[in-house]
This record gives C-alpha cells, structure tokens and sequence, in this order.
C-alpha cells in the first residue's frame, strides 16, 4: 500500500481529493498538511511515496516546499495542482522533478490520469527493485557456492563481477554443515532461512546446497556456543519435521575467501562420523592434548573404521588408519600393554577372515607372537606384515565395493527424473545410508549428494540448450517437482536463471 500526503490550506479542497483518491479504488494510506510547513515538519518523520501539493499557501508555499523536500527524496512522486495563472510555476515544478501538474478547478477524468500514471511508476520501480535484490541475492549465493565447491577467488571474481564482495565474505567466520539421508531440503525449500534466525541472533548466511545437504555461515562472536547453535538447528528439525538430522561445525576461518573450501571438505570428512559415531548427531573437532598434533579419536571408532578399510579392500585407508591408532598409542604411555596388545590381537583377527588361504594355526601363532613383544614397534612390524599379506590377497580379488558404487552411479544416470534419497540407494546395495555416503566419496572423491545434483543440473543445462521444453517440464524432467527450488538450484550451479542462461544461448 503507498502513502500519500497531500498538501492544500483549503479544507474543502483536501477533502475533493480525498474522494477522488478513494474513487480510484487504488489502496492508499492517505495524509494532510494545511501547509508547506507543516508538510515539512511531516516529512521529516515519516516518508510517503507520493507528494500532492497546492502551488500558492501560506507559511511555506509549494514552490518553497518542493525546493527543500524534492532532494532528499529522489524516489517520492511529486504532483502540484495549480490554477491558469501559476502556470509558469507548474513550468518550473516540472524542471524539479514533479512529475505531473492538475489544473483547478480539478477535473475527475485529468486526476485519475495523472495518479494512475504516478501509481504505475511506483509499481515498476518496485518490480525493478524486486528484481534487482533478486539478482544480487541469487549472485551472492552463486558466489557462496562456488567457494564451498573449491572454486578459486579469482575466478569467482571474474565471473561475479560486481557482485563480489571480500569483505562481506570475511564476515562469516564458522560455517554449520546440515545433512540429511533423504530429500528433506529440497522438499522443503527456503522457508528453514526463517526458522533458524530464533536460533541465531546475529546476521548469518543460509546455503541449500542439494536435498541432502544445507550449510550456514556464522560471524565469529564470543557470546556464541556453536556446538549449542547446531543441537539447536538439529533439534528444531528433529521437532518440527521429524526429520532425522546431522551437524558438523568448522573451526574459525581467518580469511574465508582462502579458506571456506577446504574448511567445507573438513566438514564432510567430519561428517561421515555419524557411520562410526551413532550415538552423536553433532561433531566437532576433537580436543587436542598438549603437545600432541593428533586430534584424538576413541578406540571404538579407529576400530570401526580399519574393519570398514577391510570391507572395502582399501589397504591404502587401512594403512592410514592403522597409523593414527600407533601415533595414539606412541603418544601416549596410559595405556597398558595388555590393553594395547588386546585391541591388535583383535584385528589380527579380523584381517584372517578375509584371508581364506590362512590356517588358523598362522593366525595363532602371529597372535602368540603380538603378545610376546616386549615393545610397541614389534607390535607394529606384525600388524604391518599382516596388512602386506591382505594387500597380496586383495591384489588378486578386484573390489566388490566398486562394483556397488557403479550400480549406485548407474541408477542415478537412469532415474535422475524422479525423487533419488540416500535410503533408497544404501537399501538397493544392502548398507546403511552413512556406510554408502563414506564409501561413495572414497571411491569417487565426490560426495554422494553433490553428485546427484551435478548429474541433474548437467542434464537441465542440455535440455535447456537443445530443446524448447518450457522450464516447468525441464524441472520435473530432471527430478524437481518444485520449479522454484530447481530455478534456485541452477542460478547456485550456473549463476544465471533457467531462462537467461536459454537466452544467452539463443542470442549467441
């Protein structure tokens, strides 16, 4: 609704032009003035979009009003009403910026015109203004997007143009990545922008980056608990949604425009605790001890992780895995040797069931062995030898799990038109949801979610640059039932609209 002031010292008068406004049948919030100065003294208060204004009153005139008021209000629409013999002022008005002149005695017919031309101003500077912050907003989550996607400043420079901002960017400090296992973000759209700022006082940035993946970006504030911040994002989905929600919080970036994506492939690395770590829905990085550049990782969780290397066949992960749990050990002198003997002489067992041609007397003897070494590198010689000779027997065994990451890839080739969750593709290969999500980055290095998306978006592209399908049937082509979400997603991926990266291409 715009507000309108109108300006006149005959009552008679402001009341004519009251009933022709509310004649129009256009919605107005509608003010008086006797005069130029209190006009003034109105304006200084509050601000109206449209200043109608008699030429000749008392105090302040017209002219006197409009030279004062007329600057510091570029966008007001500025009408005057005069009679024939202030028509050299109505000339003058005009070079100020009003935007239209009434005659008096006013005629119906002339003042329906000159407002509705006025209202029709208002209206496309509004449209232009929704436009334009549009545009500004979607380019600024293009540019947020392509550096959590590793893409480098300078050519997120380049492209943005006058949209890049480094010092806006050097804002956020901390970043929250939220993941789900099924479709969630893209069903639900942006409307979690406005939920997620009662849990955030002060100004932050929210990125749907897939159905499976949102991340926000945080100032760095003293008063702020972020591990408390992300119980909160997960417990106000797990409320309101029901929906089974996990959170990884980054350390504090210096400079963000370097660091933002290296600091969001932590975040993802960090994130596939949650198949190790069920008992937690938040993870953070671990406490260091003094003097120890290892983050410490529990025994339980090492343990998970060398026993899924195995399933893998990933000798290489088994290898590194194995080394994080010696750097433990070796850091630390707590732990007692039964204890550490205890925990080897387990994996030795598990490397024995996947080495068929072993007897289980050379299993017991390597087993008697671990327990006769009287120190810690002996006990690492034996887990290592064994390691060599799983890296023998796999040598000869080609991966299993590749074959199920490629069945995974090939579903998704095939069927990218329709809803594609993390459930349904871990239930199609028989693993758990965040077993497939860890083994699918390990075997491709592309996180499972991201892949989905850049298939779909790859194949919007082709559809929009060799057919004429309209954009509502290329969305639900390539899996969005939601157009406005898959307009958003393809302005992140592409920083162009649907349609204007169409136009470009026909104009090209």
């Amino acid at each position: 609704m715009y507000r309108i002031l109108i300006v006149d010292d005959e009552k008679i008068e402001r009341n004519g032009i009251k009933f022709l406004l509310k004649q129009t049948g256009i919605e107005l919030e509608i003010y008086e003035a006797c005069n130029g100065k209190e006009a003034l003294s109105f304006l200084k208060k509050q601000q109206v979009d449209i200043l109608l204004t008699d030429i000749k009153m008392p105090l302040v005139d017209g002219m006197e009003l409009l030279k004062r008021i007329c600057p510091e209000r570029p966008e007001m629409k500025s009408v005057i009403f005069s009679g024939y013999s202030e028509f050299e002022y109505a000339k003058t008005a005009m070079k100020m910026g009003v935007k239209d002149y009434i005659l008096k005695p006013v005629d119906p017919d002339e003042f329906n015109k000159a407002i509705g031309k006025v209202i029709q101003e208002l209206d496309e500077q509004v449209l232009f203004k929704n436009k334009e912050a549009e545009t500004d907003t979607f380019m600024r989550e293009h540019i947020l997007y392509s550096f959590v996607n590793g893409v480098k400043s300078e050519d997120i420079q380049k492209k943005a143009k006058g949209y890049f901002d480094e010092k806006e960017i050097n804002r956020y400090q901390r970043m929250i990545l939220l993941e789900v296992n099924d479709d969630f973000f893209g069903r639900i759209g942006n409307d979690l922008e406005e939920i997620f700022e009662g849990a955030v006082k002060g100004d932050f940035k929210y990125l749907n980056l897939n159905e499976q993946q949102s991340v926000l970006f945080l100032e760095e504030r003293k008063e702020y608990d972020y591990k408390k911040i992300a119980e909160d994002f997960v417990n106000i989905l797990g409320k309101k949604y029901n929906e089974k929600c996990f959170a990884a919080v980054s350390e504090k970036m210096e400079h963000p425009v370097q660091d933002i994506g290296k600091s969001f492939d932590v975040l993802e690395e960090r994130m596939e605790n949650k198949f190790y770590q069920t008992e937690y829905r938040v993870f953070m990085q671990k406490e260091k001890k003094e003097g120890n550049l290892f983050a410490q990782i529990d025994d339980d969780t090492l343990m998970k992780k060398m026993k899924q290397d195995i399933k893998m066949k990933d000798i290489s992960g088994l290898r590194q895995d194995f080394g994080s749990m010696c750097e433990k050990y070796s850091r630390d002198n707590s732990f007692s040797q039964i204890y550490i003997k205890f925990i080897f002489s387990n994996l030795l067992k598990d490397f024995y069931e996947n080495l068929p041609s072993s007897k289980e007397q050379t299993l017991n003897q390597e087993i008697e062995k671990l327990y006769c070494s009287t120190d810690f590198q002996t006990v690492m010689e034996i887990i290592n030898r064994n390691i060599d000779r799983l890296e023998k027997e796999f040598a000869s065994h080609p991966r299993v799990i590749h074959k199920e990451i490629e069945s995974v890839k090939k579903y998704i080739y095939e069927n990218y038109d329709k809803e594609i969750s993390v459930d349904y593709l871990a239930d199609m290969v028989y693993m758990a949801p965040s077993y497939l999500s860890h083994v699918f980055k390990k075997e491709t290095g592309q996180n499972l979610s991201k892949f989905i998306k850049a298939y779909r978006m790859e194949k919007a592209k082709e559809m929009l640059e060799e057919t004429h399908n309209k954009i509502v049937n290329i969305s639900y082509a390539v899996g969005y039932p939601n157009v406005s979400y898959f307009c958003q997603s393809f302005r992140e991926y592409f920083g162009v609209s649907p349609q204007r990266y169409r136009d470009q291409g026909e104009r090209g």
